[in-house]
């Protein structure tokens, strides 16, 4: 018989669960028979949660992170919590950092024994050009005073089945013979989510361990974003032009408004998003991450000419 997890029967409070990642956070926490209170400005965009828990064992919380009666609110009663609230666009400072920090405190006042805080590579409290490395970091900083057994997960690029990355691209590369990339040559260490996910569950099963630290979260392969596209192509069964967009080009493509990306993405992107080596990785919370080459095969079907019924790809 399992051993039960130190989770079993505790209230876990995800604030921004209804996300891409806290979907999956909380399908892990599930797994291990916690309570699981998903908060989020839309939380009935996780209700697809609801065949996956027993009776009474997942919560709905509408909350708004940039308000701090809100935030109060739904951490009551937590036993641990996650902050997964992250943006590129609005006010970065109150919801990565500010929400954080309150989160944070509220969650050591209930007498949560456990807290983690979703960075990113990168984060950097004393970043001058990026606001979301900036307040990623400045939201670490302040987790940690409020709470400084929280474990913070700074991971690279997150791909999923449903994951808004690849997806946009893979939906290019279908449509279009020959595509611009931006970044051609910037190094990305891609994590699948529930590996990511996985980590978060961990790292609240035991704060003893593995609280007051930061860990890196990546995959074990380390791409470019031109071999991304072109990994992308191939399990597509499509042959497609890659077009280098040079730095500056780039530079004035992402500054202008309503693109699918802005300055600050673009400016990350040319930094990269690979593990640095000097703080923990994901194989320091038990847990061996798998590639992107795993999953594409099947993820990529519906985006090939003739979908499922597309003559089968032969392993080289």
């Amino acid at each position: 018989m399992a051993k039960a997890s130190p989770l079993s029967g505790k209230l876990v409070t995800l604030i921004g669960g209804n996300g891409f990642l806290g979907r999956h956070v909380a399908q892990a926490l599930l797994e291990r028979g916690a309570r699981v209170r998903v908060a989020g400005r839309n939380p009935e965009s996780a209700f697809s949660l609801k065949p996956l828990a027993n009776l009474g064992q997942l919560q709905f919380a509408r909350c708004n992170a940039k308000d701090k009666r809100s935030i109060e609110a739904v951490m009551q009663s937590s036993d641990a919590a996650v902050y997964l609230v992250g943006t590129f666009a609005g006010d970065q400072e109150a919801l990565q950092a500010k929400g954080a920090g309150l989160a944070a405190r509220y969650a050591a006042e209930q007498g949560a024994q456990s807290f983690v805080y979703i960075s990113a590579i990168g984060a950097d409290a004393d970043d001058e050009q990026s606001g979301y490395a900036r307040t990623k970091g400045l939201g670490e900083k302040l987790v940690l005073e409020a709470f400084p057994k929280a474990s913070i997960m700074r991971p690279s690029i997150i791909f999923g089945e449903e994951d808004d990355f690849t997806n946009m691209f893979a939906g290019m590369i279908s449509n279009l013979p020959a595509l611009p990339v931006f970044g051609a040559d910037s190094p990305i260490q891609p994590v699948w989510v529930d590996d990511v996910a996985e980590a978060v569950a961990v790292a609240l099963e035991d704060p003893g361990k593995h609280g007051g630290k930061r860990f890196e979260l990546g995959g074990p392969d380390v791409i470019t974003m031109e071999e991304l596209h072109e990994k992308l192509a191939a399990a597509q069964d499509r042959k497609r032009s890659f077009i280098p967009v040079p730095d500056a080009l780039g530079k004035i493509f992402a500054a202008i408004p309503f693109t699918p990306m802005n300055s600050d993405q673009f400016l990350l992107l040319k930094r990269g998003s690979t593990v640095g080596g000097k703080l923990p990785t994901i194989g320091k919370l038990g847990i061996t991450p798998r590639p992107l080459d795993l999953f594409l095969d099947k993820w990529m079907q519906r985006y090939r000419k003739h979908g499922r019924f597309t003559k089968a790809r032969v392993s080289s």
